[in-house]
């Protein structure tokens, strides 16, 4: 069995060169991160209301979640090794053969970090994410002041909820990837499906103390990592722009059945 010594090893002597990228730029300069303006369902966490000037060099992140069948491919080359698949919960969508383009799952934070090197990028910095969420916009979400299943994958409870299952917009699991409209920079589920790894280190201040001084690699260190975006099992306010929420670095007993990833890499 591969250790996770190896598993790095091999992703940085043999990079994923032949994967394609399918990346968009998000040019230099500075955003409001953090609460959104008139937003009442901002926590401590999320900085001031209004936000807080943030620069951000150019950089790219990718324009889908990534898939299951993209992440077998880095499996498949010995870089990456397995998330939990259906045998575990049928939640995981890997070695499930009617989901191949939905987003990978089930997986702890250095599997998402292993894939990301392999195809020579790395997760995205958690001020990149917002950005990129935000396509330009201030208000909660890129679309307006609510969300419902028009817009992201997500648990829609309503005042009369359907005969279905709510989460998942009735289907109680992840959607293909780009199953909804992409935002405004042409970036598709930054909101809703699979929530995402994000590279740093969760620290409750980090916005105030780090960002904004401009040190987007936040806290040194931590105990769990930032998850950015949402998911299909979680409802509005958690698929907000600025919501932060966290979870231990590795799986243990509870399985990520809700956290995907995508990656980014350094802009030119």
């Amino acid at each position: 069995m591969r250790t996770p010594y190896l598993l790095a090893l091999v992703a940085i002597l043999f990079p994923g060169t032949g994967q394609s990228a399918d990346r968009v730029n998000v040019p230099a300069g500075a955003f409001s991160m953090g609460c959104s303006p008139d937003d009442p369902r901002c926590e401590s966490d999320e900085g001031p209301p209004g936000g807080i000037r943030v620069n951000v060099p150019a950089f790219q992140i990718d324009r889908k979640e990534v898939t299951v069948a993209e992440y077998r491919t880095c499996v498949t080359a010995g870089a990456c090794s397995r998330p939990y698949g259906m045998q575990t919960t049928h939640y995981c969508n890997y070695d499930n053969p009617a989901r191949d383009d939905h987003p990978v799952n089930c997986l702890d934070w250095g599997q998402a970090q292993d894939y990301c090197h392999w195809v020579g990028a790395r997760l995205p910095r958690e001020a990149e994410w917002e950005k990129a969420a935000r396509g330009g916009t201030s208000g909660p979400y890129p679309w307006g002041q609510e969300a419902d299943c028009t817009h992201a994958i997500l648990d829609e409870i309503s005042p009369t909820p359907s005969a279905t299952e709510p989460d998942g917009c009735g289907r109680d699991a992840t959607w293909p990837v780009a199953s909804r409209p992409a935002n405004a920079l042409g970036i598709f589920d930054m909101h809703g499906n699979a929530g995402e790894w994000i590279a740093n280190w969760y620290g409750p201040g980090a916005i105030e103390n780090h960002y904004a001084k401009g040190n987007l690699d936040g806290p040194p260190r931590g105990q769990r990592r930032v998850v950015r975006g949402g998911s299909w099992d979680e409802n509005r306010p958690n698929l907000r722009s600025s919501f932060r929420n966290t979870k231990w670095p590795e799986q243990g007993e509870g399985i990520y059945g809700s956290i995907g990833f995508r990656c980014a890499a350094d802009g030119t």
